[in-house]
């Protein structure tokens, strides 16, 4: 294995380079539980580090993430999709720290790193990429279909970018007209669809009570960045939807908004003190 793929860590920013089978080892050794036979490389990678040592012990620069990581009193999940295929972001608010993990696009590791508590919206903002300046001017502008009809679009997009020559917006367009789509709904969604950069999906979800019954609460808001055509919010289908929510015969609305109402929404995605029920961490071990 090379030194790229090792785990390694940044002291000056704490911030850790991790893949999922070892993040598993981490959050296994951190509350006592035995590591499979089966993540023995992991735990041999983490061990070469310096991250853990022998007795399965963590290293002190470990404990704030791993506190945080083991028992989060809120966990923020970013789904993002582009031409790149989709990548899984996420805040996990814990009860004295506050961690961001990032992936990259091919690279099987995350980037773990501590951030300022007070900056919790700030950094979601900065996890889709969130910027005032640049963006289109929000009139309001809804579009409407079904989303069989924006797969269709989205299936013509994926097939004219693999093509020499292809006019994407053409067929794009063309696709959607074939699968029901007025003229000029489907000029402007083949449009949106050309220029997103990014169609997202951030839920946020705590432990918290409902009708005096503690179980998991969710919100979460979803939309698109298209560049230079703005931010679009996705009304429809509705946030929070479950696996399996809609079919293609659903309806589908895309609202145009400006930069400040998307920080508005996630501004609304984080639960008040007041909603969340906490329970005390476990304190992991350390080397």
């Amino acid at each position: 294995m090379s030194e790229r793929d090792m785990p390694s860590f940044d002291v000056t920013r704490s911030r850790f380079r991790l893949n999922d089978d070892e993040v598993f080892v981490l959050a296994q050794l951190a509350t006592g539980q035995p590591v499979p036979e089966s993540m023995a490389p992991a735990a041999a990678r983490l061990r070469d580090c310096g991250l853990t040592n022998g007795a399965g012990e963590l290293s002190a620069l470990l404990l704030p993430l791993m506190q945080t990581l083991v028992q989060p009193a809120v966990i923020v999940s970013l789904e993002a999709g582009g031409r790149q295929g989709t990548l899984h972001h996420g805040v996990l608010i814990g009860a004295d720290h506050v961690v961001c993990h990032e992936t990259w696009p091919g690279q099987e590791e995350a980037e773990y790193r501590l951030v300022e508590p007070r900056t919790v919206v700030w950094t979601l903002a900065d996890l889709i990429g969130l910027r005032r300046s640049g963006a289109a001017e929000a009139g309001g502008e809804v579009v409407e279909t079904t989303v069989g009809v924006l797969e269709a679009g989205l299936a013509a997009l994926e097939k004219a970018a693999s093509t020499p020559g292809a006019d994407e917006r053409v067929q794009v367009a063309e696709a959607l007209r074939a699968a029901g789509a007025a003229d000029g709904t489907a000029v402007r969604l083949a449009e949106l669809i050309v220029e997103v950069r990014s169609n997202w999906r951030m839920t946020a979800a705590w432990q918290g009570r409902q009708d005096g019954v503690q179980g998991v609460t969710a919100r979460a808001v979803a939309a698109w960045d298209c560049g230079p055509l703005g931010y679009w919010l996705r009304e429809l289908p509705a946030e929070p939807m479950a696996e399996g929510g809609a079919s293609a015969g659903s309806p589908f609305r895309l609202r145009h908004v400006a930069p400040k109402d998307i920080w508005q929404e996630l501004t609304g995605l984080l639960p008040d003190e007041g909603e969340l029920v906490r329970e005390p961490a476990p304190a992991p071990s350390q080397g």
